[in-house]
């Protein structure tokens, strides 16, 4: 299953369990880096058709506002059949970001893939 696109420096390729896709990101994800994000994010989305993405950010240390806009981008992408979108691992810079602006409250944050699974 793993496509050219999906697994990049940035996105490992995914697993697919049950009716969710787990992703690891890794890399700090900014302006210079956030289309490649979108084009990964966007494909494997597409082509899998989950009810949810989780996706593990526990070797994301910094991210920006234009990669939050990609993954509000992959929210709204699952949001009309249903599904959503699980943030795992958060490092404390990346959920201080979340908090501030207040997407802590559109994404679902777990503290692990087990919890993420676990919660739905």
């Amino acid at each position: 299953m793993a496509d050219a696109k999906w697994n990049t420096d940035m996105i490992s390729a995914p697993r697919i369990l049950g009716d969710s896709v787990i992703a690891e990101a890794r890399g700090e994800f900014d302006l210079h880096n956030s289309p490649e994000l979108r084009t990964a994010l966007l494909s494997m989305l597409g082509k899998t058709l989950p009810k949810r993405l989780i996706l593990n950010l526990s070797q994301v240390p910094y991210i920006d506002s234009s990669a939050l806009a990609v993954l509000v981008e992959a929210l709204q992408k699952l949001r009309p059949s249903g599904g959503k979108v699980v943030l795992v691992g958060l490092q404390p810079r990346v959920q201080g970001l979340l908090e501030i602006a207040r997407l802590n409250t559109i994404f679902v944050i777990a503290a692990s893939e087990q919890q993420a699974l676990a919660l739905m």
